[in-house]
């Protein structure tokens, strides 16, 4: 049977473990966009910092900077298999996006876990 002490323990090992979850997920958060362009469409992720250089954290943002600057250089996700085989939303390429191909940029959802670009 386990003491009163060692029941405190291991909550408190587990809160301090989530927590450190939880900030680390926050920190490598991705926002993905669903960029539409004349021919097809392709998902991409900014973190936040990307995307508070860019002016904003939304689809807005992303397509104000992209008309006002010409193009954009952002990571390209699809889904993969990750290491324990769920599937999951990675970066795939480095990729240019051009302001005169893109006619749309809308907030894209994922059930699948995305995984941070370098």
């Amino acid at each position: 049977m386990l003491s009163r002490c060692d029941l405190i323990k291991g909550a408190a090992v587990a809160l301090l473990t989530l927590s450190i979850q939880g900030a680390w997920a926050q920190e490598t958060k991705v926002n993905l966009f669903k960029i539409i362009t004349i021919k097809d469409e392709i998902i991409v992720g900014l973190s936040a910092e990307e995307l508070q250089s860019l002016g904003g954290n939304d689809a807005s943002a992303v397509a104000h900077a992209l008309a006002k600057k010409g193009d954009l250089t952002v990571w390209q996700y699809n889904v993969h298999r990750g290491p324990n085989g769920e599937l999951q939303q990675a970066p795939t390429a480095r990729i240019g996006l051009l302001a005169n191909a893109s006619l749309r940029v809308e907030p894209y959802a994922t059930p699948y876990q995305i995984v941070p670009h370098p």
